[in-house]
C-alpha cells in the first residue's frame, strides 16, 4: 500500500468517501514518513484558496495523527506567469499540535448560541496580547471550555515556539509553586515569567488555595504589561464567584469574557456521530438519538462511548440492542467523572508490585519502566487528556515521552498476546472502577 493510500484510509476514520472524493482525490500528495515531510500539490489556485479556508486545519490535524507528531508540509499551486507560462507557487511550514491534534477549531462542535465565543477565540490567535487580554472562557462542565482553550494554544503554536506556551490547570499551577519549586515563590514566579503565553484551566479552583489570588495579581500584571496573552477557563461566570479578591476580579474584567452554552440536542447528535465513526462503533439512528437525549454532558458522553467500545472489544464484537439497553440501564449520569489518572496509576502499581512514586519518578528498572508505560497507555486510552497534561501527571515528563510510551504499547500488544491480554484486563478493571 502506498503512503498516499495509507493516509487516505486514515482520513476515512473521520471523513466520508464522498468528502474525500471531493477534496482529497484532486490533490497530488507525497508522504515521506521517515523524514516527516509531506508535499501537497493543488490542481489550480482557486482550489488552493478554497482548501485553505475550509479544509486545511482539519487536514493538518489528521496528518499530525497519521505521522505521529510534528512534521513539515509544503503546499504548491500553479499560477500563470508571463506570456501564458505556468509556474508553481509554494510555501513550506512546520506543523505541530503540542496540545493534542483533536483540539482544533474545526472539531469544536458549535451551534448558533456559541458562534461569538468561537469567533472571539479565533481572533485571539491573530492578535495575541493586544485585543482580548485576558480572554476568559466561562461555562458549565462539558460545555467545551477546555477544548476551545487548547484549540487556541494549538493555533498559537503554529506561529510561535510551543515551548513559550504554559498550559496547565489551577491545581497544577499551585503544585508548581508548592512542589516543583519547593515553595520558593520567587523561583516559581520567574519560571512562569519566562513564558510568552499563559493558559489556566479550572481557574475557579483558586478558591482552594490561600495566597494564590494575590500571587495571580502579580503574574497578571507581568503578562498584561508586556502584552503577553492570557487565557483562563472558569466554571460559571466570574461575577458569581464572590470569593474572588476585588483587585484580581477588577483585572480579570479588563479583558473579554465569553460564556459557552450547554450543547443542545443537535450538537450532541453530531458529536456522537463523529465519535462513533472515529471509534468504528456501529450505532443506529435510534441509538444515537437515545444517547443524545439522555446524556447532556460531553465528558459523560465520552465515558459512555468508551464503555460501549470496551464492551465490543472485551465481550462481544456485535453490540446488540439488548446489550446497548443493558449498558444504558446500568448507567446513571453523574456531574463529575469518577475515573481519574490517579486511580489508573494506583491500579497498575498494585499489579506490578511497585509504588505510585516509582511510576511517576525517573527510575528506569525494567519492571518500573513497563509499569510506567502501561499506566501512560491506559490513561491516554481511557481519559480525555492531552499528551502534555499526561506528562505533568507523570512527574513533569515531556509530552514526547508519553507519546513514545503509548505508541510502544500499541506496537507491542500486536505481537505479544500476553501483554495484549494484560492490557485488556487492566482496562476492564479501570472501567469497573469508573462505574463505582
Amino acid at each position: 500500500m502506498s503512503d498516499r493510500q495509507a493516509l487516505r484510509d486514515h482520513l476515512l476514520q473521520t471523513c466520508s468517501e464522498e468528502e474525500l472524493q471531493r477534496w482529497f482525490d484532486p490533490l497530488q500528495v507525497t508522504i515521506q514518513p521517515g523524514e516527516r515531510r509531506a508535499v501537497v500539490v493543488f490542481p489550480h489556485g482557486f482550489f488552493a484558496r478554497w482548501f485553505e479556508g475550509t479544509i486545511q486545519e482539519k487536514f493538518e490535524a489528521q496528518l499530525n495523527g497519521f505521522l505521529d507528531g510534528e512534521y513539515t508540509i509544503r503546499y504548491e499551486s500553479p499560477r500563470n506567469g508571463a506570456k501564458g507560462s505556468r509556474t508553481m507557487e509554494s510555501s513550506t511550514k512546520a506543523v505541530g499540535f503540542p496540545f493534542d491534534s483533536k483540539f482544533i477549531f474545526d472539531t469544536f462542535l458549535v451551534n448558533r448560541k456559541n458562534y461569538f465565543p468561537l469567533a472571539s477565540a479565533r481572533e485571539v490567535t491573530k492578535q495575541t496580547g493586544t485585543l482580548f487580554n485576558p480572554f476568559i472562557i466561562c461555562g458549565q462542565n462539558g460545555s467545551g471550555k477546555s477544548h476551545l482553550m487548547r484549540a487556541i494554544a494549538n493555533e498559537i503554536s503554529k506561529k510561535s515556539d510551543p515551548s513559550s506556551v504554559l498550559l496547565l490547570s489551577m491545581d497544577e499551577l499551585k503544585n508548581l509553586y508548592s512542589t516543583t519549586f519547593g515553595g520558593d515563590v520567587f523561583r516559581a514566579r520567574n519560571h512562569i515569567f519566562g513564558f510568552d503565553y499563559l493558559f489556566v484551566d479550572d481557574f475557579h479552583q483558586i478558591q482552594k488555595y490561600d495566597g494564590m489570588q494575590q500571587e495571580m495579581v502579580i503574574v497578571f500584571n507581568h503578562f498584561h504589561d508586556r502584552k503577553k496573552q492570557m487565557v483562563f477557563c472558569c466554571q460559571g461566570k466570574l461575577s458569581a464567584h464572590d470569593y474572588l479578591d476585588p483587585v484580581l476580579l477588577s483585572r480579570l474584567e479588563w479583558g473579554l469574557m465569553v460564556s459557552l452554552k450547554q450543547p443542545d440536542l443537535e450538537v450532541r447528535i453530531d458529536y456522537i456521530r463523529e465519535q462513533a465513526k472515529r471509534k468504528k462503533l456501529q450505532l443506529s439512528k435510534e441509538q444515537i438519538l437515545t444517547l443524545a437525549q439522555r446524556f447532556k454532558d460531553f465528558r459523560y458522553l465520552q465515558g459512555i462511548l468508551i464503555k460501549l467500545v470496551a464492551f465490543r472489544e472485551l465481550v462481544r464484537k456485535d453490540l446488540s440492542k439488548r446489550d446497548f439497553e443493558h449498558i444504558l440501564n446500568n448507567t446513571e449520569e453523574k456531574t463529575t467523572e469518577t475515573l481519574k489518572s490517579g486511580h489508573i496509576i494506583t491500579l497498575v502499581a498494585d499489579h506490578f508490585g511497585v509504588s505510585v512514586t516509582d511510576i511517576k519518578g525517573a527510575k528506569r528498572h525494567a519492571h518500573i519502566a513497563q509499569a510506567r508505560q502501561v499506566s501512560m497507555y491506559l490513561c491516554k486510552k481511557l481519559l480525555p487528556v492531552s499528551y502534555p497534561a499526561l506528562g505533568r501527571v507523570f512527574g513533569g515528563k515531556d509530552h514526547s515521552t508519553v507519546l513514545y510510551s503509548v505508541k510502544k504499547m500499541e506496537q507491542l500488544r500486536e505481537d505479544d498476546n500476553d501483554l495484549n491480554n494484560l492490557l485488556k484486563e487492566l482496562k476492564r478493571k479501570c472501567l469497573l472502577y469508573g462505574r463505582e
